[in-house]
């Protein structure tokens, strides 16, 4: 897909959003083309140099102040401002999301050492477009709202939480995650079930679900750094073939 942009400077790493022309806000101008939308969506310069990332998307109001959905772009690289520029659009690899649950870890009082390792996995097996962690309290309805608007509307593929499986009074992800499901997998929380079990007759406890939210999957890990590792090892082996099916691979599953 090509695209013509106007750009405004910005610094590498730095994300603005890409705006329709009268959309009220700093930020690159799309003059010509589709809007990208999946996070993980790369914008190639004619020599196939990479300038920008969709990060996700943003709702910014536009003429007469009717709100328009604009993708967010995060600069691979130091940008001028350039007053028109030919760009084509390439998404290769999974946008990968790690949420992790703690009330401490959101107020700055823990280190979120899972969501880290669970992201170096993830990275290391899977080819990779984009991944992102978040941290947020043990709050379903931020956990819901989150859910969504990465599956649903910024086109991540593989969202994994970290935390909140077990039987305490803020261990809230398997119940939220369970209501945001199109389709459970049953057999990847049996998987890392029985992983646990090999470890600690605790894991017995374990809430975890796993699952389908439109064309994105959902699992449930455990908030401990040896545990999210344990769990998730159980899965890597199926997770780009579950993927690619999700997609719509029509290939054949024997082998």
């Amino acid at each position: 897909m090509s695209l013509k942009l106007a750009l405004s400077e910005c610094a590498a790493g730095e994300t603005l959003p890409l705006k329709w022309p009268g959309v009220n806000a700093p930020g690159h101008t799309l003059l010509s083309g589709a809007m990208p939308a999946a996070a993980g969506t790369r914008l190639l310069a004619g020599g196939g140099e990479a300038l920008f990332t969709v990060t996700g998307s943003v709702w910014l109001p536009g003429r007469d102040e009717v709100a328009c959905r604009c993708a967010l772009l995060s600069a691979c690289a130091a940008i001028g401002p350039e007053p028109e520029i030919a760009l084509s659009s390439l998404k290769t690899g999974y946008a990968v999301a790690i949420i992790t649950l703690s009330d401490k870890g959101a107020a700055g009082q823990r280190e979120d050492t899972a969501g880290p390792a669970a992201q170096a996995m993830l990275e290391q097996t899977l080819p990779t477009a984009l991944a992102r962690r978040f941290v947020i309290p043990d709050s379903s309805a931020l956990l819901r709202a989150l859910l969504a608007t990465l599956a649903l509307e910024q086109g991540y593929d593989l969202i994994c939480t970290c935390g909140g499986t077990g039987l305490g009074p803020r261990d809230i992800t398997p119940q939220t995650t369970r209501a945001a499901l199109d389709q459970e997998l049953p057999g990847f929380a049996e998987a890392m079930r029985a992983a646990s079990l090999a470890k600690t007759p605790n894991a017995i406890i374990s809430r975890a679900v796993c699952g389908t939210i439109g064309q994105c999957l959902a699992l449930n890990l455990p908030g401990s750094r040896r545990a999210a590792e344990e769990n998730l090892a159980a899965l890597l082996p199926a997770l780009e073939h579950s993927l690619a099916k999700l997609k719509g691979d029509s290939a054949d599953c024997g082998g």
